[in-house]
């Protein structure tokens, strides 16, 4: 029995050490390239000599991080009000309305359905509607979010006593005032767990901005990454500051709210 618990756990630190030398050492390449000129890429893996950290400027400045930044950053906001808000009504009328349980489980089953199946119909139908913009990106991501965010936030929502609402009510708040004064403030574990989840989504999503988006202005950070590729080369050394730059938001926001995370992740699929 304790050989095959000491083979086991060699094992596991095996697969461990694996798993981390295969991470860190993408990221060890990445920030590598990252800190050198092109004449510095004769061996990849090798230190640069000197480092030059003007790569994260010049690629602040080309990809126009801060405009980008902020088209990606209300996207997400408005998908997790909305998403939460529609939850909420969800799970608090499930109960007393066949409506709201078949909007529930027409939600659910829409977690099975990829965007590429949709994704030629919605390049047709984004020509006759105001969708090639921030306003119309927010409304699909909205959309293509609620399945999974209403799975996440319906179990998390049955778990909070319906006294505290009701008590609100009866001092004289209405259901919208009693949801985002009471209720949202309670839903901080599972709001940072599907915010998390809907950074990771949005900061990944190349496909959807790339059919939608028409204007330079209104892009993604994702979008902009195409500013260090030409017709017959790309810059890797730019490009490669500029892909952490893009990632430094989604580590530091997990490293921020990982107990929340675990939490919320915990409490949502459980109760759900």
């Amino acid at each position: 029995m304790s050989a095959s618990n000491a083979a086991s756990h060699s094992l596991t630190a095996l697969l461990l050490l694996l798993a981390a030398v295969f991470i860190f050492g993408i990221l060890y390449v990445a920030l590598v390239v990252a800190l050198k000129t092109p004449d510095q890429m004769t061996n990849v893996l090798s230190l640069p000599n000197p480092a030059h950290f003007k790569n994260f400027l010049e690629a602040w400045n080309m990809t126009r991080y801060p405009e980008k930044f902020g088209n990606t950053f209300v996207i997400t906001i408005i998908t997790l009000i909305a998403n939460s808000a529609a939850a909420y009504a969800i799970t608090r009328n499930r109960h007393k309305s066949k409506f709201f349980n078949l909007i529930y489980y027409y939600f659910i089953r829409a977690m099975f359905i990829p965007f590429q199946v949709l994704m030629l119909p919605l390049v047709k139908h984004a020509s006759f509607l105001p969708l090639d913009n921030i306003l119309g990106i927010s409304f699909l991501s909205i959309v293509f979010g609620l399945p999974m965010n209403t799975f996440l936030y319906c179990g998390y929502v049955k778990g909070l006593p319906r006294d505290i609402e009701e008590a609100a009510l009866i001092d004289g708040l209405s259901q919208s005032k009693a949801f985002f004064l009471i209720v949202f403030p309670l839903m901080k574990p599972i709001r940072a767990t599907v915010a998390i989840f809907s950074v990771m989504w949005m900061w990944n999503d190349f496909l959807m901005p790339l059919l939608l988006l028409t204007k330079p202005r209104e892009q993604t950070l994702q979008l902009s990454q195409y500013v260090f590729q030409t017709q017959f080369s790309t810059n890797y050394n730019l490009a490669f500051a500029s892909y952490i730059l893009v990632l430094l938001p989604v580590l530091i926001m997990y490293c921020v709210f990982q107990r929340q995370i675990i939490s919320g992740v915990m409490s949502g699929a459980v109760k759900g």
